[in-house]
This record gives C-alpha cells, sequence and structure tokens, in this order.
C-alpha cells in the first residue's frame, strides 16, 4: 500500500483548487514550457524546508528524489528553467495563495480562541548590490534599501494572519489601516501606527488597541485612576486623559477629540524614561495592559525565526519578482509546517519540527513504521522457536 513522504503530506494543506483558479486568473501557465506554476510553487516550498543553498543544490538534491516526483504531481527540476520562472512568473500568483493560507489559519483561530489578540508590526528586507539597486534605489528609505513586510501576528496561537509586500518608504500606518478590523478584538503595535483618526475606528469598531503614546503628544488629565497594590512600583501613573486640541495640524480633524483615552506610565529598571502606554482598554488592569504591550516582542522574535530558519535572507534571484516570490513561498511554508505539526500532534518545537522535516523530508513515515513492526514480530518468532527446540 502507497505511503506519503513527510513532503507529499506536508503539501496536502495547500488548497489546490484555490491554487488552479489563481493560476487561471493570473495566466501565469501561459508560456510555461513544461515548468508550470505547481511545479514552480513544489520547487519553491522545497527550498525553503530542505535548507539546500544555491541552484546547483536545489537540483541535485531535488532530483535526486525522482522516484517521489510522481506523487508530488511534479518532475525534475532544472536550475536555469527555476531561476527564468523566478525572474519571469509574476508573484502575484503566489501572493493570492499566501493571503488566502493566511485567512484559512485566520479563521481558524477565530474558531478556536475566546481571546483575540492581534500583533502588527513590520520588518525590513535589507537587498543592496548589483541587481537589486536597478529596483530598490528608487523607493528607498532613509534606513533600508530593499523591501518591508508587513505582518500580523496571533500570537496565543503562534500564527501570522496577515501579510503584505511593500516598499520599505511606504509608512506603517498606511499598510496598518488597511487591514480588517474584528469587533472585540485587541491590537498591540508600536508608535509608527500612531494615528488618532485610526485609533477611533478601532475604538468605534468595539476593538481595543494598546500602543504607545509619543512625549510631544496634547493632552488633558480628566482623572487619576487607582493603582491596584501589585502593580506599585511599575504603575507610575495610571489615568483618564483626552486630546486637547481637534484640530492638531492645519486642516486635519482628529476624530478622536472628546472620546476618553486612557494613559498608563510604566517604569522600566533598564531605560532612563518610562513607557507610555495609550489604549481604549478601561477593563483590563494596568498591569495587564503593561504585559499586553510587552507581548509585541512577540512579533519581533516571529520576524528572527523566519529569518533564521527560512529563506529569507539569500535569494535565488535579484529582480524583485524573484525576492517576493521568495517571501511569499516562506510564509507559505511556515503556514503548512504549523499545520503539520498540529495535524501529527507534534509537541516539539517548530524549530524542532522544521529540522525534523529537513532531514526526512523524502522518507515514508507510515512504511517504515510498518517495517520496523515486522522487524519485532520475525525477531519475537525466532526468539520463541529458539526457546522451543531441545537441548
Amino acid at each position: 500500500m502507497y505511503s506519503d513522504t513527510r513532503f507529499g503530506d506536508l503539501l496536502k494543506g495547500l488548497p489546490r483548487n484555490f491554487f488552479n483558479k489563481a493560476v487561471a486568473e493570473h495566466e501565469s501557465d501561459k508560456h510555461s514550457k513544461g515548468f508550470d506554476s505547481w511545479d514552480h510553487l513544489v520547487a519553491m516550498i522545497y527550498v525553503q524546508l530542505s535548507g539546500a543553498a544555491g541552484l546547483r543544490e536545489i537540483e541535485a538534491c531535488f532530483n535526486g528524489q525522482s522516484m517521489h516526483h510522481y506523487h508530488l504531481g511534479s518532475g525534475d527540476i532544472k536550475r536555469s528553467t527555476l531561476a527564468d520562472a523566478n525572474a519571469k512568473r509574476s508573484c502575484e500568483v503566489f501572493g493570492t495563495l499566501c493571503k488566502e493560507m493566511l485567512q484559512q489559519t485566520h479563521r481558524q483561530i477565530r474558531k478556536e480562541l475566546k481571546s483575540l489578540l492581534y500583533l502588527i508590526d513590520s520588518t525590513p528586507i535589507s537587498l543592496k548590490g548589483l541587481g537589486y539597486d536597478n529596483w530598490t534605489l528608487q523607493n528607498h528609505s532613509h534606513r533600508t534599501h530593499g523591501l518591508k513586510v508587513h505582518i500580523m501576528t496571533a500570537p496565543n496561537a503562534a500564527a501570522p494572519v496577515y501579510a503584505q509586500i511593500t516598499a520599505p518608504n511606504i509608512n506603517d500606518i498606511d499598510e496598518g489601516k488597511k487591514i480588517p478590523l474584528e469587533k472585540g478584538a485587541t491590537y498591540v503595535f508600536d508608535k509608527g501606527y500612531c494615528d488618532y483618526n485610526w485609533w477611533y475606528e478601532i475604538q468605534q469598531n468595539g476593538s481595543k488597541f494598546v500602543t504607545r503614546l509619543k512625549k510631544n503628544a496634547a493632552i488633558t488629565i480628566v482623572k487619576q485612576r487607582p493603582i491596584a497594590k501589585n502593580a506599585q512600583g511599575i504603575i507610575l501613573e495610571d489615568a483618564q486623559v483626552c486630546f486637547k486640541n481637534r484640530k492638531p495640524r492645519g486642516g486635519c480633524i482628529n476624530h478622536y477629540h472628546g472620546t476618553k483615552l486612557r494613559k498608563i506610565v510604566v517604569h522600566r529598571p533598564d531605560k532612563k524614561t518610562p513607557m507610555i502606554i495609550a489604549t481604549n482598554d478601561f477593563k483590563r488592569s494596568a498591569l495587564a495592559i503593561a504585559e499586553l504591550y510587552q507581548q509585541r516582542w512577540e512579533i519581533e522574535l516571529f520576524f528572527k525565526w523566519l529569518k533564521q530558519n527560512l529563506k529569507i535572507k539569500k535569494f535565488l534571484g535579484r529582480s524583485e519578482n524573484a525576492v517576493k516570490i521568495q517571501i511569499y513561498t516562506a510564509l507559505i511554508a511556515y503556514v503548512l509546517v504549523r499545520a503539520y505539526r498540529k495535524r501529527h500532534g507534534i509537541t516539539q518545537s517548530m524549530k524542532i519540527c522544521m529540522v525534523m522535516l529537513r532531514t526526512g523530508l523524502f522518507q515514508r513515515p507510515q512504511t517504515e513504521q510498518k517495517e520496523a513492526r515486522k522487524r519485532r514480530r520475525r525477531r519475537k518468532e525466532q526468539q520463541q522457536l529458539q526457546g522451543a527446540l531441545p537441548i
């Protein structure tokens, strides 16, 4: 009886019908010449999981397992064909698939979790040098040449649920405003998402936000709130405040003016100045709000994990299209590994799960287990026969 390899089992998490529709919509197989979008997707997911360094190594390692290609619905790859596909096949079909898989994950999380907490941030992808400069210089920021990946994660489920790739000179808040808001959810983000009208939109949606308040914010203290005994020395101030000005800048109306806001000042022993948090959550304790903002560092750890364990630092191509394809397939690979780990009840960390997959992508666990049971049964039968022989 046929049994799947680990790689084949992993690819079951891909919505194949949706992908086929996306391929038809974007006409990405119009000039495929024997290497279609599915072949391309399988190859790029293999790139993310195998740890292969370059095109030659990818070609040798993947083609060395040709007996398994049929069951993957794929075939041998050539490094020149893969390089051409990365350069010429539109990244939009991979972006569409990535967003669909993140939405599927998001829907599943909403069913499983009662309290929805989301972390929002972005990370730069630095790209400099020959080939990159042709398209990065025109849209670079003062800090980054390359791209910026905007992500929203659900830390309680350790999963990304939204992603967008932009030029580095796009402000975080411009992408933050595009994220669909959920009633009852709590959003945590840093000062890069300071827009009082967006805060007001979150408030009107029935959602909560936790963020940093800028030092020059013009606010008036309405009343001081009592600080709990277990928070004294950590929480320096807990107050209800409101914005002073309805029009803080010429022609710009602050819609949050007249709506109550909570200001929490938190002591930081490792810093000279305390941290000032702004939130519209008046139910949680000040200490719980501070801990929520501290959780924001989990998205930084997520970015670090992606860059250390998946291939989004060194790229197989230097065009913008090739780089975006590799970033999208990295996120797709993460979602697939997370689903594989959950499906098989693997208790080890995502990193250990990645190592297990990397060392045995084309192994057949069920077949190996079956053979192991057969060996144990034969050994037991032999021992019984030996024990029955006359001395």
